[in-house]
Parts: structure tokens; C-alpha cells; sequence
């Protein structure tokens, strides 16, 4: 099985991450994917809790689709990478990462244990993914998903979410996720 492991702090989970996820699983790229929300690392300033994160995903209700809540407290994606590939012995671990993490990836922690694994790579407009991969003599380890591409800034949203802004931004959230924002205060 080809599993996608996808961590983030997903904050807001939005329907940039699920057009992502059912892309992959859709156009086979992976057969399951684990998500994966993290804690608050590298002065990232995540505004939700982590147990609000993981009751936002756990709102999608598909069986190719976890939302994994053991090992959100690792602050490195080997470290994850590692258990998952003990849990997972017969699997294939694709690990997934947007461009935007692709230009500073030679800086990841044990970037040589994560490469151990394939990559996949969802393209950003403004990035050339081919120029970061070619740092790597394991080229071959990554999969740029070139049939797709969207960009979708969780930035934006939170702050239309911060200011009460809720105008068209079911274009951006699905239903039950802005609902559970809203009904939980969140992000104001």
C-alpha cells in the first residue's frame, strides 16, 4: 500500500488540504493518507489548539483518510517518518510537503532518513520545485504532482476568520469546519 503522510499545523484545515488529499488518493498517487497536525514549532504562531486542529479534521469522514493524534508531539518529520515506517513494514511512506516547504528542505532535520521515503511535491505557482530538487543526488525520491495546482493561503483565511469576515469564505473552508470555527470562537 502507498501510504501519503502529511504533516502541518493546519491551521485552519482548509479545502486547499483536502483538494490536495483526495487529488492524490483519486489520481493514485497513495491508497491512504495519515494527517498529521503538529504542535507549535520553529516560532510558527499557530493560532488553534491542537485538540481543536484534530477535531476539525476528524470532520472529514472518509476510511482512506486518518487523522493520526499519537505523534503530534515529535518536533521532526524523521522522527515521525521512523515510527510510522515500524508500524507500517510492508507500506511505502510518501511523505507530502508543498513547494513552499521544498526551498528550505535541505535544512530539514535528518533530510537523508526523510529521503529514505518518497516525497511528493505539490507545486506553488511562484516556486520552481525543479530547482530545489536538484540539490539532491535522490532526485529520484521525489514526485512533483504536475496535474495539480492551487494556491490557497491559510494566511488570508485566518485573517478573514480573525476579523469576522465569513462572507463567500465556504469557498475557501468546507461547511462543517467553518461551522465548528464559528460555533468554538475560533481564531477571533
Amino acid at each position: 500500500m502507498k501510504i501519503g503522510v502529511y504533516v502541518g499545523s493546519f491551521d485552519p484545515f482548509h479545502k486547499g488540504h483536502e483538494n490536495i488529499i483526495y487529488h492524490l488518493l483519486n489520481k493514485k498517487y497513495i491508497d491512504k493518507v495519515i494527517i498529521i497536525p503538529t504542535l507549535s514549532y520553529w516560532n510558527k504562531n499557530i493560532k488553534t489548539s491542537l485538540n481543536d486542529r484534530i477535531n476539525i479534521i476528524k470532520t472529514i469522514e472518509d476510511s482512506n483518510i486518518e487523522v493520526n493524534t499519537t505523534l503530534n508531539n515529535y518536533s521532526y518529520t524523521y522522527e515521525i517518518l521512523n515510527i510510522l515506517k515500524k508500524e507500517y513494514k510492508k507500506d511505502n511512506l510518501f511523505l507530502i510537503i508543498g513547494a513552499d516547504s521544498l526551498v528550505h528542505f535541505n535544512k530539514w532535520k535528518k533530510v537523508n532518513n526523510i529521503l529514505e521515503n518518497n516525497v511528493i511535491v505539490i507545486p506553488r505557482n511562484d516556486i520552481d520545485t525543479n530547482k530545489y530538487i536538484d540539490e539532491f543526488k535522490e532526485k529520484n525520491k521525489f514526485i512533483v504532482v504536475s496535474d495539480f495546482n492551487q494556491d490557497i493561503s491559510s494566511t488570508m483565511i485566518r485573517e478573514r476568520l480573525n476579523n469576522k469576515d465569513y462572507n463567500n469564505l465556504d469557498k475557501y473552508i468546507n461547511k462543517k469546519i467553518l461551522d465548528y470555527i464559528i460555533n468554538n470562537n475560533l481564531y477571533t
